[in-house]
């Protein structure tokens, strides 16, 4: 009998807070398959590239937390040394420089896509049955806009 209402408890907790983060969750599988893509770098494997606003944003979201665009600044020198020189693509790497492998990078990228696809659409049918399968829906619909409120409200304070 105890047993059963806690884990009636637990269903109910379970329940409202996957309502909850759903919002994020929808958001997070979107914005990362897009960067996975790489749609928020500039030029890039594409020169002449230019990505959407938009795209831009809701990397800098995912990435910062933040909707202003962060540029990094080089590293200064130190002091007393001379510049460092670009090197060219075709010179030769230092004796204390690692050389990078080549691998492909396909593989993993096609696999998290797979997993950001998955996530979107499991959420979505948790959604759809969180709301097909409750009764009453009034904390249900407050689960689901708070997820959605308060994160817009913390962005924009």
């Amino acid at each position: 009998m105890i047993a059963q209402k806690i884990l009636r408890s637990v269903r109910l907790f379970h329940l409202y807070c996957g309502v909850f983060i759903s919002p994020a969750v929808l958001f997070f599988a979107l914005s990362g398959a897009m960067q996975t893509l790489g749609l928020h770098e500039f030029g890039g494997q594409h020169p002449g590239y230019t990505p959407a606003k938009w795209i831009l944003k809701l990397a800098q979201i995912h990435k910062h937390q933040t909707i202003e665009q962060m540029f990094r600044r080089p590293p200064a020198p130190p002091v007393g040394t001379a510049p460092i020189k670009n090197k060219g693509p075709n010179a030769a790497p230092s004796p204390n420089e690692p050389i990078p492998l080549k691998r492909s990078r396909l593989p993993l990228q096609v696999f998290f896509l797979v997993v950001s696809l998955g996530l979107f659409s499991s959420t979505l049918t948790g959604l759809y049955m969180s709301w097909r399968y409750t009764r009453p829906k009034k904390l249900l619909q407050l689960s689901l806009i708070g997820g959605i409120v308060l994160p817009v409200i913390f962005l924009l304070v």
